[in-house]
């Protein structure tokens, strides 16, 4: 009698260590997953095996399926989506009643997108919950030269569409700052190209430089190098209005350098 009852609890301890190693090469996900690019899927059709399909889903969220073609499941749950691969083979006149499983063989959500003016654009995996965007700015290089103080994350929180813009300077200030938020996975980073402005004339460094924060005149000059020998401190500045005309005016050095300022140095009057 011992015998048997060691017997019965090794087959209960081999049956759920079987259970636990099935199920521990699935992707751990949500129930309401939501697929998205880059996820590898398989999907089945009950007694149709001709209809057994792996595929990718593409950047715009789609995949390539037998007999029906493109099927646009980015942003679906799963289950969502198996209901529109049967009613796709419905309404093709494929199947009466298909009955479809989708399997989720690789979840591309652990990454985060970093675009834009960064050192190293790319896709970059999320490797855990607290990753801030911090790190993930500092993982893609960091900004370039010419980009933007300012970078924007979007993504998804709570099933609804999430978007923050945050300053960057703020982010390696030293101090603690309330933008570094957590990053989720399918999160995109982005940092646009800094606005710039233009010098030429008698300008040093004639050229188009980036606008620091808070820039004045009498900053942008000496951006250009200040004057040459033939130069002047007397500027004339040609800036563009909404509705496309060109304003010329004679700035005083305190005045603010916007996006798009042409300044032209003058000579000296002796």
């Amino acid at each position: 009698m011992p015998h048997l009852f060691r017997s019965a609890i090794a087959l209960v301890l081999f049956v759920c260590a079987t259970v636990a190693s099935a199920q521990g090469a699935k992707p751990a996900v949500a129930p309401e997953y939501k697929l998205g690019p880059g996820d590898a899927i398989k999907v089945q059709v009950y007694q149709n095996p001709d209809l057994t399909l792996e595929a990718r889903v593409s950047e715009n969220g789609s995949i390539s399926y037998p007999l029906v073609g493109a099927v646009a499941i980015g942003g679906m749950s799963i289950s969502d989506a198996e209901k529109k691969i049967a009613q796709a083979l419905q309404k093709g006149q494929i199947l009466k009643q298909p009955q479809v499983n989708i399997v989720l063989l690789q979840v591309r959500g652990n990454q985060v997108t970093v675009l834009g003016q960064v050192q190293r654009p790319g896709r970059f995996p999320l490797e855990t919950t607290t990753v801030r965007v911090s790190d993930m700015l500092a993982a893609a290089g960091g900004v370039t030269p010419t980009g933007d103080d300012v970078l924007v994350v979007s993504g998804t929180r709570d099933g609804k569409p999430f978007r923050k813009s945050i300053d960057i300077p703020a982010l390696f200030a030293g101090s603690a700052s309330d933008d570094d938020i957590l990053l989720a996975p399918g999160d995109t980073l982005y940092v646009n190209k800094a606005p710039t402005f233009y010098i030429y004339g008698e300008a040093q460094r004639p050229g188009t430089y980036k606008i620091e924060r808070g820039m004045t005149v009498m900053q942008a000059l000496a951006q250009g190098g200040g004057p040459t020998a033939r130069g002047s401190e007397r500027i004339r500045l040609n800036r563009t209005r909404p509705d496309g005309t060109v304003v010329q005016t004679d700035p005083r050095p305190t005045d603010p350098v916007l996006p798009g300022d042409v300044l032209f140095v003058r000579e000296s009057l002796f």
